[in-house]
């Protein structure tokens, strides 16, 4: 009896926890709702007084006319530059990560606080300088050019939160494989990488969003129709005389789904450095 009017006194909390998470989740999708609801509308709905939240005669237009325009070669170069950038990003994030955590290096904290502080710095600051070195170096208007551009965005912070992490991981737990038997590198890459896919997680969907997301740099460096990205591309939709609402919510709706199938990936395997973290730690 105490059992069923201890459930019944739970219940109620449930409810206002299960209608949280409904608030919540409604709060979070309804702008990417009202994104694809947009781009479905004809013009003179788009326009109305009082917002429709169906479009009463959806049209397909929009993206037809977008596949058939040059938004499948901005999206492929969207997508090499930013995965470039990611891959990259992580690697030398997780070797930088660890060595600011556990190597004595001369002047560590100077060179923390200069990582910072370049991270401070606005995106336009870096624009004419990387302009100057890319065009020195041939690299203006190509892949890699892009992708060294991006790199200035995305690697300081993301060798900080992995320094954090590395910090998080107790040095007992390489010094007793190193103990074993094993060597620093077989260590690191046994013991302790498994424990910092979390970090590594989490600065991946930094760096691919901060790459995927850029403009400025895109806008300035490639300088050919062909090498354009996606936020170049949708740049084009607005002018001083009119804004193309309907093809700017097709575009982008175009724009965010790489993002979320991109996060959804990489939280899978965050969730699964969370519970190895637990479990080893």
């Amino acid at each position: 009896m105490s059992a069923v009017a201890h459930d019944t006194r739970r219940h109620p909390a449930r409810v206002l926890l299960y209608v949280a998470m409904a608030v919540i989740v409604v709060v979070s999708l309804f702008p990417f709702f009202w994104m694809v609801v947009t781009s479905l509308k004809p013009d003179p709905d788009i326009f109305t007084k009082t917002p429709q939240f169906l479009p009463t005669d959806p049209i397909l237009d929009r993206y037809t006319a977008l596949f058939q325009g040059a938004v499948p070669r901005q999206f492929l170069n969207s997508l090499i530059v930013a995965g470039a950038t990611t891959v990259i990003t992580g690697l030398i994030a997780l070797l930088a990560g660890y060595a600011l955590a556990r190597f004595k290096i001369p002047l560590r904290r100077h060179l923390l606080i200069v990582i910072l502080s370049i991270q401070m710095l606005p995106q336009t600051v870096l624009v004419i300088p990387l302009f100057v070195v890319l065009r020195n170096t041939d690299l203006l208007g190509t892949y890699q050019g892009l992708i060294i551009s991006h790199l200035a965005l995305t690697v300081g912070l993301a060798t900080y939160m992995l320094r954090s992490f590395y910090l998080d991981i107790p040095v007992e737990i390489e010094e007793s494989a190193m103990v074993d038997g094993a060597t620093r590198m077989q260590a690191v890459r046994l013991v302790v990488f498994p424990l910092v896919w979390p970090g590594l997680a989490a600065s991946s969907i930094y760096g691919f969003i901060t790459s995927w997301n850029e403009l400025m740099f895109s806008a300035t460096y490639m300088q050919q129709s062909s090498r354009e990205t996606l936020p170049v591309a949708l740049q084009q939709y607005f002018s001083s005389y009119y804004s193309d609402w309907g093809g700017v919510m097709a575009a982008s709706v175009i724009f965010t789904i790489p993002v979320v199938i991109f996060f959804l990936l990489v939280q899978k395997r965050l969730t699964q450095g969370m519970v190895a973290g637990a479990v080893k730690g």
